[in-house]
């Protein structure tokens, strides 16, 4: 493949689901800014055929959850993006058991059938980069998130598990871990914690979603698209099953 410094993923097709919006959408145009062909993965068919546009992209709307969903795509793509996601704020007394299934379902065994997908085609090439949008929660629990957390921290075993079994293959697989990111889901997120903490939602963000960070600010979508690109790049062969962390100091204490 005919790869420059500034264009590294020339030839390369990328999927992102949750490609859409938020961190997905940031992920998506920085793939495609390198050269990669993105394939804008959301259940917003509209949306997704926007940024697919904007980036000279393909667009698939599909709901990963629907039964049959993934095993109807017949995916095949260098770079996986597994990003998709959803929160739910509730006491584990009041947790509705569907919506945690859902949860899981979405954010742990998508990806496992995504990746159990690419993987053979990934192999006979001899490269693949597979990169999870985890999250600190993937290391660190906060309350009235128990699905949430468990689904990360299932992700977290996932892509190492993955990563054993690429290695000497040509593909990796990590994870990336940012704290709270200036998106659409933390914004519901906000919304969510001031109801259950009876709080005004601009107090929320300082004393509850920052409150373990050193660094006091959200993180931005395209902070983690870059870290996601670099883990993407020629330069990172010997960097997998590690768990990359954008969370503003949170782990360091």
């Amino acid at each position: 493949m005919n790869h420059s410094d500034d264009r590294p993923l020339a030839g390369r097709v990328a999927v992102v689901t949750g490609g859409a919006g938020g961190i997905g959408r940031a992920v998506s145009e920085t793939l495609a800014a390198r050269g990669a062909t993105v394939t804008v993965l959301d259940r917003d068919a509209e949306q997704a055929q926007q940024v697919a546009a904007s980036i000279g992209g393909r667009a698939l709307a599909v709901d990963l959850t629907a039964p049959g969903a993934v095993a109807a795509l017949d995916l095949d793509a260098d770079i996986l993006i597994n990003n998709a996601g959803v929160q739910y704020v509730a006491p584990v007394e009041e947790f509705p058991p569907e919506t945690f299934a859902l949860i899981l379902r979405l954010m742990l065994e998508v990806p496992f059938q995504l990746t159990r997908a690419v993987l053979p085609g990934m192999y006979r090439r001899g490269w693949g980069r597979i990169v999870h949008v985890s999250s600190v929660h993937g290391h660190r629990a906060s309350a009235y998130k128990s699905a949430y957390v468990s689904a990360k921290h299932g992700l977290e075993g996932l892509s190492k598990v993955i990563a054993l079994e690429a290695a000497g293959k040509g593909v990796t697989s990590n994870t990336v871990c940012p704290g709270y990111v200036r998106t659409p889901l933390v914004e519901n997120q906000i919304r969510a914690q001031a109801e259950v903490h009876s709080l005004p939602e601009d107090r929320v963000v300082d004393e509850i979603l920052l409150q373990r960070s050193a660094s006091k600010r959200l993180v931005e979508p395209a902070e983690v698209a870059e870290l996601v690109a670099f883990l993407c790049g020629p330069h990172s062969a010997s960097m997998t099953g590690g768990s990359h962390l954008l969370d503003g100091g949170w782990t360091a204490s």
